[in-house]
């Protein structure tokens, strides 16, 4: 993989980790058009591990609220006269709804890296969702926000994230989706999901590095860590920009806009694959 390769990858991954519209599709997609096995392990590593740099640029955005958090987390962890405290609670509530993605993703890995890479399934998922999404979005009342967020409800968050393991779904457009059927306002859902990332991403990030670095290596005809490490650092870069844009935007618009993309998409898509101008892998 060249620079320019990889500046291009971590920019499409930075600005669409956070976004409803699947970054890993994304990614999948343009892998494919510049020419990649899409379900090649370095590849597969290399798309997992550069979303560690959106990660990180929520990280350092949202520093105010995790430190706030954690803090009172591990103050109610320590002392039962604290626990009534809503971030003690809302600690336990994402440390809960981080385990099920955890537990699929390792169980259903191999399935995960091979026959859902194929473009037939980001596809159909980006336009199945959408209707998901659509529902949602029209449905929520939107009446609780982040003071009334439990670990029931990022339980069930977290137990529909599981399904951004398909590529195409999205991993913050399912626990949005998830969370506004739970009445939890649109700016509330989304910091959730930003929280939610944080494990689970990360998570997958260590894994992929200790597991595929020799694959990785162009040493062993892999992507190269140079161009892994590039793409890394441009898609934190440009996370950090689309999270605080994204905060912004949600407080004012619905979903409409990432439905209709997505849709559109998945369109073409389909359109590609039945004509065999690309192939599914």
């Amino acid at each position: 993989m060249n620079i320019f390769e990889a500046v291009l990858l971590g920019a499409v991954e930075g600005f669409t980790e956070f976004l409803p519209i699947s970054s890993t599709g994304h990614l999948t997609i343009l892998e494919k058009l510049l020419g990649y096995e899409i379900d090649a392990r370095d590849i597969t590593a290399f798309t997992a591990i550069i979303q560690s740099g959106a990660v990180l640029a929520t990280v350092i955005f949202l520093r105010h609220d995790i430190i706030r958090i954690v803090t009172a987390w591990i103050r109610g962890v320590l002392g039962r006269d604290l626990r009534a405290n809503a971030d003690y609670r809302f600690g336990w509530a994402v440390i809960l709804g981080s385990i099920p993605i955890g537990i699929v993703g390792l169980l259903f890995q191999d399935t995960i890296e091979t026959t859902l890479r194929s473009l037939w399934f980001v596809a159909g998922a980006l336009i199945v969702y959408s209707g998901v999404m659509w529902f949602a979005d029209h449905a929520a009342t939107q009446v609780r926000h982040v003071e009334d967020v439990t670990w029931k409800d990022t339980l069930i968050i977290g137990v529909v994230q599981c399904l951004a393991l398909v590529p195409g779904v999205s991993r913050s457009g399912a626990t949005m989706t998830a969370g506004l059927l739970r009445d939890l306002d649109r700016v509330t859902v989304t910091k959730l999901s930003f929280f939610l990332s944080i494990p689970a991403l990360m998570g997958a990030t260590v894994l992929q590095t200790v597991t595929e670095y020799d694959n990785i290596s162009a040493d062993n005809g892999g992507v190269g860590w140079l161009p892994t490490i590039v793409a890394t650092v441009t898609s934190f870069v440009v996370g950090w920009f689309a999270v605080s844009w994204l905060l912004k935007f949600i407080a004012r618009h619905s979903y409409s806009i990432f439905i209709s993309y997505r849709l559109v998409l998945g369109a073409v898509l389909m359109v590609l694959l039945a004509t065999n101008v690309i192939e599914p892998k």
